[in-house]
C-alpha cells in the first residue's frame, strides 16, 4: 500500500538549501512508491497570527489555504517539514502556520474532566529537517537540542505524531559542495525507508 506524504517547505525563501532537501526526499518516496504533495507556506494567503488565541470561544476563522493545508495533512501518513533555524528556532511565517492550522477540533480535543486532550492526528508519524549557521556539535552540546524538546514535547507530540524525528543540517555557512551533496543523498535515503 502506498504511503501519503505531505512535504511542507518553511524557509520563506524557495531558493534555498531546504527546497533541495525536501526533492532530495520527495524524489527517494516517490521512488519507493510513495504519493507526495507540497506545501509551500510562503506562498499560503493567510494571516500568521492567531490574534485573540482561544479566548473568543472558536479559532479565528481559516482561510482557504489554510484549510486546504489541513485536508492535506489529514490524509498524510507521514509529514515532512523542511526550515531553517532561526535565533533558535523557525522563522515567523512557519510557526504562524503552525498556530493558524493546529487548531482544536483539528489537531486535538479537550474532554470534561480530563487532563489532557485527545490526540487527533495520532497515527502519523512526522520527519524534520532542520538547516542552521551553528555547528551541530554546539547546537547539540551547548543548547542542547532544546527546540527539538519544545518540538516533540509541546507541539507535535502534544496533537499525535509519532514517531517525531529529526535531521540536523550544520554549520551551512561553511559547508562543502561535497557535504551539501551528502546530505541530500541521506535525505533521498530516508525518502525511499518512508522515515
Amino acid at each position: 500500500m502506498a504511503r501519503n506524504i505531505v512535504l511542507i517547505l518553511g524557509h520563506p525563501s524557495e531558493n534555498s538549501f531546504c527546497k533541495a532537501l525536501l526533492e532530495a526526499y520527495q524524489n527517494g518516496a516517490e521512488r519507493a512508491g510513495a504519493n507526495c504533495r507540497i506545501i509551500i507556506i510562503s506562498k499560503l494567503n493567510f494571516d500568521v497570527n492567531l490574534t485573540d488565541g482561544y479566548r473568543t470561544g472558536e479559532a479565528k476563522q481559516l482561510e482557504d489555504d489554510l484549510l486546504t493545508a489541513q485536508q492535506l495533512i489529514k490524509w498524510a501518513d507521514h509529514v515532512v517539514m523542511a526550515y531553517p533555524n532561526w535565533w533558535g528556532f523557525m522563522p515567523a511565517v512557519t510557526k504562524g502556520f503552525i498556530d493558524r492550522i493546529f487548531l482544536p477540533g483539528f489537531a486535538f480535543k479537550h474532554h470534561s474532566g480530563k487532563l489532557f486532550p485527545e490526540k487527533l492526528l495520532r497515527g502519523k508519524s512526522i520527519r524534520l529537517l532542520v538547516t542552521m549557521d551553528t555547528p551541530k556539535w554546539w547546537f547539540y552540546l551547548i543548547y542542547r537540542a532544546s527546540q527539538y524538546q519544545i518540538l516533540k514535547d509541546i507541539v507535535f507530540g502534544y496533537v499525535g505524531f509519532d514517531p517525531i524525528r529529526f535531521s540536523t543540517f550544520g554549520f551551512m555557512r561553511k559547508s562543502t559542495e561535497k557535504q551539501r551533496t551528502n546530505w541530500l543523498s541521506q535525505v533521498e535515503k530516508l525518502g525511499q525507508q518512508f522515515k
